[in-house]
């Protein structure tokens, strides 16, 4: 899911954007278009995600027309990248020059963004910094997605959905995996009442987060999306190359998830419903996510409410402290319990 740079052409746009931040202002040379309607400046915080350049190409294409009801991404802070997380350290020049690109206006820091538009994407790759560049947002009053992970911690997730609720702003975040083909239609009712689940999909693990936050969630976010949020526990199996959850239900409803670090990188599975089995289709990208979050910012009506979201991110760390306690059965509860306090 992330791309991958040509080797030339990240050297070539890597010069011309530090050679950009040698002089001051410089990365604020492409101005906020000001015939974009009012409520309708989208604006990015993070640009070390294949993410951020895949939403700004749509949004901002010559061609979108009214595809996406005429947002437009108009302000983008990039942030310093992650010292030590490579993956963000190798983009952020990169894609910065990317966006620049698409005619977005650089600045230099959140608050400046604030300013300048109506809604954000949170972008930062690095989940731990998710709660902090959050909060401004927040208080700003401006709705907001945040792309996954929502927190690098159960304790971080609580937190943003708190201070959201406080000053009733509707955020929202989610995998674009919860999209794929056929999951929208079982989870209104195509294979009648979901009796378990089992899906799949890469695994890749990033010394920093904890193992599932980092690419694991693509699974088990598309697991919880025909499941419910109702998860009552988790168990795991850990090895080198694969970690296998097996969730319990409030209502004695099993669903699984597989996560894999060695071949295929494709995401699916299977959902056992009382009127038949049902294969989810193919994944077709950000585009179906992307749609969801439009709808978002025009309604504010939350897609994935919070609950589902703090489930999620509940089930993995439950998971990883069943990795660390040799694969016994941990409660979610006595997760979200701790985190509370």
């Amino acid at each position: 899911m992330k791309d991958k740079l040509n080797r030339r052409k990240f050297i070539r746009t890597s010069a011309i954007a530090v050679t950009g931040l040698a002089f001051a202002g410089s990365l604020a040379s492409a101005k906020t278009d000001s015939n974009i309607s009012e409520g309708k400046r989208v604006g990015i915080i993070g640009l070390d995600t294949s993410h951020c350049i895949a939403f700004t190409k749509a949004l901002n294409a010559p061609d979108a027309g009214n595809e996406w009801s005429g947002y437009k991404v108009v302000a983008a802070y990039p942030t310093a990248g992650s010292s030590d997380i490579q993956a963000s350290i190798d983009r952020v020049a990169g894609f910065t020059e990317q966006v620049k690109q698409q005619g977005v206006e650089i600045v230099n820091s959140i608050e400046e963004l604030l300013k300048k538009v109506d809604v954000v994407f949170l972008e930062t790759v690095d989940g731990r910094k998710h709660r902090e560049q959050a909060l401004p947002v927040i208080k700003a009053g401006k709705s907001m997605f945040i792309d996954k992970p929502v927190a690098a911690s159960l304790t971080d997730a609580v937190t943003i959905f708190d201070e959201a609720k406080r000053y009733n702003v509707p955020v929202f975040s989610s995998s674009s995996v919860r999209y794929i083909t056929g999951a929208k239609e079982i989870a209104e009712g195509k294979a009648g009442k979901v009796f378990g689940a089992d899906t799949y999909g890469p695994a890749s693990i990033e010394k920093t987060h904890p193992d599932l936050f980092w690419y694991g969630i693509h699974g088990i976010e598309l697991l919880f999306a025909v499941m419910g949020a109702d998860c009552k526990s988790v168990v795991r199996i850990h090895t080198d190359d694969t970690d296998m959850l097996v969730g319990t239900w409030q209502d004695g409803r099993i669903g699984s998830y597989r996560g894999t670090r060695f071949g295929n990188k494709n995401f699916g599975g299977i959902v056992f419903g009382e009127k038949g089995n049902e294969v989810f289709g193919e994944y077709k990208g950000y585009n179906p996510l992307l749609k969801e979050i439009i709808e978002f910012f025009k309604t504010g009506i939350v897609p994935v409410q919070p609950e589902e979201t703090l489930a999620i991110v509940a089930f993995m760390e439950a998971a990883e402290e069943s990795k660390q306690r040799g694969g016994i059965a941990v409660d979610l509860k006595t997760m979200m319990e701790r985190a509370k306090k």
